[in-house]
């Protein structure tokens, strides 16, 4: 590649031109069409590429490069934007009734007799805004505030790939009004509670605040972490630009510029049409990736939209049929603390059944003890209850003003209601937790597949199917109940013959003999991967000195923090925990004692490992590294000392060369090893 950087480089301008251009497309194809052209791979290739060069000759940067989509500094405040044409909220309609009767309204205000057209399409349930393109460059965006004023949201608009900063195609307006919803998919809502729960954060309650949390980030950087997309429906002020007469016709315009309009949209006669639709929307609900809460019905002609006119801040040719309400009243009864498999307890009401969206609902999430205090939630209140999206039930409100005085504050339990261990509530975090992480049954099978994975025992042959079935024939409380299995416990599993049973029993007996940092590893304490049991090792070098370690002790290890160090107090001062390790020592388990190694010739120095290494693993790198010395790192830093290059490298050896940073290919490395 730098070879032909140097080809480039008495155009630097063309080839970065050229590269913004097909990457823009394939953004297109990809996030508007959903027809990607080439691999994620060829892509990032790309990428890079085009970073490299803007690197270089940053003069020929421009707005709308692929590359400026990471975020800009964070704002002090956002700014305030008018809405040349109000950004008006629609009338709701429930019933079929009711849309029968919006359809006769516009029968009779047209004075027709004649089957209506209506363009009919899916009521997101996001965030809607307003980007305004002059001479096809977007240059404002502007969320719908109270429908005249809105705040300017633009560098948190221009991090969605599928927003295009500069407009396709040719006969375009001087100043284009586009309006659309942005929204969070369901699966990336998922990812980004699942993250939050693990850092012990606060969650979003719904897709829809997730999605206006991301826009109204001062801090665009954060936005550009997050995946949110659009769809387009329409457009507000329009300056020399001519568009077709139907309303179906500009959508077709837009998406024509480059503007991701949702396919789901359709054009029917008649109220009878618009009520098939929404059934069948309503079927297929639950298949879609983004939450909708019902479906909008608008005239078609765009000359009857301006006859129709406006009532109040509505307009008079369109409606929101709504889905079947999604919120309750109810009480909560009590409220119980379920384990998970990582030991999180969370809160759960129990509730009065009541019917929500055509299902009894008599169980609701609380989420965490923050989110019960934030809501100041009592046993014994009158709730809201909410299912949206069909997700878990939760509890969306409280009604305070019917709490009974013999209402009840929900309190934390101190030991676990499933095997009785102290509850770890860490100072900061959101999620408290079971401490008996070897002995409660809630965290069983996780346990087991810890213990038995490539860097802990290494057990081959426990697989996951096979820890459902031991965990489920109670054969294995524990992990040190794996030791005591026999042969005829074994072979009566499912699809577990002799010969399989034999060597899992072999290998049982093998992984018997382990190190002390591998052991650390297998027990499963809350954040001590693989490099933090390897500095308490090295720390503490044996068992004993380890086990009555206090939070301040701890905290002299390297890359051990308050937070870590609570962690692994927790859990060795936990009996049950301390009952299992025993009984691991008692069946034989042990590891040769740990010297301390000192002087060795890479203290102090990091590595960092990128591409597929031919003479050994990576794992096996790592290890050849660490007992000389050395920190492997997963990214490249300033801090970086080498980085050792295998083949198909890809960013990390860009950053290095950015760094100066030396490399050494994987010939290299060998040498360096021996010479030491």
């Amino acid at each position: 590649m730098n070879k032909k950087n140097s080809n480039n480089k008495e155009n630097p301008q063309v080839k970065i031109a050229a590269l913004q251009a097909k990457i823009n497309e394939h953004n297109y194809q990809y996030h508007v069409l959903a027809n990607p052209l080439i691999s994620d791979a060829q892509y990032d290739e790309l990428f890079e590429q085009l970073k490299e060069l803007e690197a270089q000759f940053p003069e020929f940067v421009t707005f709308d490069s692929p590359t400026q989509r990471v975020g800009a500094a964070p704002l002090k405040a956002f700014k305030e934007v008018q809405h040349d044409v109000p950004m008006l909220s629609l009338d709701n309609a429930f019933t079929d009734q009711q849309i029968e009767a919006f359809d006769q309204r516009i029968r009779e205000k047209l004075h027709s007799e004649q089957l209506i057209e209506y363009i009919c399409e899916p009521k997101l349930d996001g965030v809607a805004i307003s980007l305004r393109y002059i001479q096809g460059v977007l240059s404002q965006a502007a969320t719908r505030g109270d429908g005249s004023r809105g705040e300017d949201v633009t560098e948190n608009i221009k991090t969605i790939k599928m927003v295009p900063l500069r407009l396709r195609g040719s006969n375009l307006p001087d100043v284009l009004d586009v309006r659309g919803e942005v929204y969070l998919p369901l699966k990336g809502f998922e990812k980004f509670n699942e993250a939050a729960r693990k850092q012990g954060e606060k969650e979003f309650a719904n897709p829809r605040n997730a999605a206006a949390g991301s826009l109204r980030q001062l801090n665009s950087k954060i936005t550009a972490l997050r995946p949110l997309e659009i769809f387009f429906y329409g457009t507000g002020l329009v300056q020399a630009g001519k568009f077709p007469e139907r309303h179906s016709d500009v959508l077709k315009q837009l998406a024509d510029w480059g503007l991701r309009i949702n396919p789901l949209i359709k054009v029917v006669r008649g109220f009878e049409a618009c009520l098939q639709f929404y059934q069948k929307i309503l079927k297929t609900r639950v298949t879609l990736p983004y939450e909708i809460d019902g479906v909008v019905y608008k005239v078609n002609h765009l000359a009857l939209q301006k006859k129709l006119g406006f009532v109040t801040r509505a307009p008079r040719f369109a409606i929101a049929h709504k889905f079947p309400a999604e919120e309750a009243f109810t009480t909560i009864t009590d409220v119980e603390f379920q384990v998970g498999r990582t030991g999180a307890l969370t809160p759960v009401a129990r509730l009065t059944p009541v019917h929500v969206r055509g299902v009894t609902v008599s169980n609701a999430t609380l989420h965490n003890m923050d989110e019960i205090n934030r809501k100041d939630i009592h046993i014994g209140d009158t709730v809201i209850v909410r299912r949206a999206g069909d997700v878990i039930p939760e509890v969306f409100a409280v009604i305070k003003d019917k709490r009974p005085p013999s209402a009840k504050k929900i309190i934390m339990p101190h030991q676990c209601p499933v095997c009785g261990s102290a509850i770890e509530q860490i100072a900061g975090e959101a999620v408290a937790r079971c401490s008996g992480g070897l002995f409660c049954s809630a965290q069983r099978k996780e346990a087991l597949r810890h213990f038995a994975s490539r860097h802990a025992f290494d057990i081959e042959g426990l697989g996951e199917r096979l820890v459902d079935q031991l965990v489920e024939a109670n054969l294995a409380q524990t992990i040190a109940d794996l030791y005591h299995l026999k042969l005829e416990d074994l072979i009566n599993l499912d699809r577990m013959g002799k010969k399989s049973a034999e060597n899992l029993l072999k290998e049982l007996e093998s992984s018997k003999l382990t190190t002390f940092p591998r052991f650390l590893y297998a027990l499963g304490i809350r954040e001590v991967g693989v490099a933090t049991a390897k500095q308490l090792a090295l720390h503490f070098n044996t068992l004993e000195n380890l086990l009555d370690a206090s939070v301040e002790t701890l905290q002299n290890v390297s890359d051990v923090g308050p937070i870590v160090a609570a962690h692994v107090a927790h859990f060795f001062h936990e009996p049950h925990n301390r009952k299992v390790i025993q009984q691991l020592l008692d069946v034989g388990v042990n590891w040769p004692k740990l010297e301390k190694q000192t002087d060795l010739p890479l203290t102090s120095q990091t590595f960092v490992i990128t591409g597929t290494l031919i003479s050994m693993s990576r794992d096996e790198a790592t290890e050849r590294l660490e007992s000389l010395g050395a920190k492997v790192a997963n990214s490249v830093s300033k801090k970086t000392s080498y980085v050792i290059v295998g083949s198909d490298a890809g960013s990390k050896l860009e950053k290095a060369k950015t760094l100066n940073i030396p490399c050494l290919d994987e010939e290299s490395f060998q040498d360096f090893i021996k010479n030491l």
